[in-house]
Parts: C-alpha cells; structure tokens; sequence
C-alpha cells in the first residue's frame, strides 16, 4: 500500500548530479581557474560561498514560505536566518570592537526568529540588513588583514573570527538545506 503524504515529492534542477542543487555549469559558487592563494584568501572563499549558500536555498520562495517554521517546538525558518545571521554579523563587530557594543537588531534572545513575519516588507528588510552588516563586518576586518592579530577586549584572533564565521554559516546551511526541502521538496547540497 503507497502512503499518503501532505509533504512535497523531492527534486533538483541538477541533471548532472540530481543530488546537488545545481548542476556545475551553473552553481555560481564553481569558479574557473586555481583556488584562491594564502590562508586569508581561503578563509574568504569559503564565507562567501557559504553566504551564496544561504541565498540560493531562499531563492525562489515568497514571504510566507520564507517565514515558515520548521517543525514544533522549533521556531526556525529561512527568513529566521536571514535575520539571525545579520544579528550575529553585528556581534561580530562587538567582538572586534573595544567600545560600547552595538544594539541588537531585533530584540533580546531569540527574537530574530520569534520575530518573523509574513510579509514581503519583512523579507526585504531582512535581506537589507544581512548585506549591510556582512559589508560592515567585512569592512572591519579587512583593516586587520593578519589572522593573527587579537582584536577586542577578549583578544579573539582574526583568524578565529573568521573560522567561527564560516561555522556559522556551515551550520546554519544545513539548517537551510532542511528547511528548504520541508518547503518544496528542493534537495541539494
């Protein structure tokens, strides 16, 4: 007997690899030529295909797919991350910084996912505010270009800074990779 289910069948746009999310001519995170040359530059790599990443799986999707939760009691969703990461863009900042830390975005805890809304202003905003402070966060570090320099009144490395970002974005790349199947059925790496 076949089950029923309320959840959509799985797909790909790859042909190549229907495992993956695109195909390799057209995964804009394939480049040409030789992989970037020195720590940093590698570094850099990886957080920004992992930013790609995290754009791709939200392509696609309007507001209220965006905003849907996971599964309960969980309160993630894509555009809980997008939220998220532009919180933790911003506390980045606080780490590098001696002064007094910047404010939060969206409220105390877990208000960056609690917080979400439905709306395509909301969405907007979101993706407003993740490129400013990837921008801003970049900016800092690239005046501090040796990984090895401690930054801030608790001395985190820039090189620690930069592997915690790229974990951070892994991590929630998974996430995004589960969500975005839970929406539509897309799998993919």
């Amino acid at each position: 007997m076949e089950r029923m289910s309320d959840q959509p069948g799985r797909w790909s746009r790859a042909t190549v690899h229907p495992d993956m999310w695109a195909d390799p001519d057209d995964d804009p995170r394939n480049s040409e030529g030789v992989s970037s040359d020195g720590e940093l530059a590698t570094l850099q790599g990886f957080l920004t295909d992992y930013r790609m990443t995290l754009r791709m799986k939200c392509e696609g999707l309007d507001a209220e797919q965006l905003a849907r939760r996971s599964v309960p009691p969980s309160t993630m969703s894509l555009l809980g991350l997008l939220r998220h990461l532009a919180e933790v863009e911003r506390d980045w900042r606080n780490w590098i910084s001696d002064g007094d830390p910047l404010p939060k975005l969206y409220g105390e805890k877990d208000a960056d996912f609690d917080g979400v809304v439905a709306e395509q202003a909301e969405v907007d905003a979101a993706y407003s505010a993740l490129e400013r402070e990837q921008a801003e966060t970049d900016a800092a570090l690239a005046e501090r270009p040796d990984l090895s320099e401690r930054l801030g009144k608790d001395g985190t490395s820039v090189r620690e800074l930069m592997v915690h970002r790229i974990e951070e974005y892994a991590r929630h790349c998974g996430h995004a990779d589960l969500l975005r199947e839970r929406i539509d059925g897309r799998v993919g790496q």
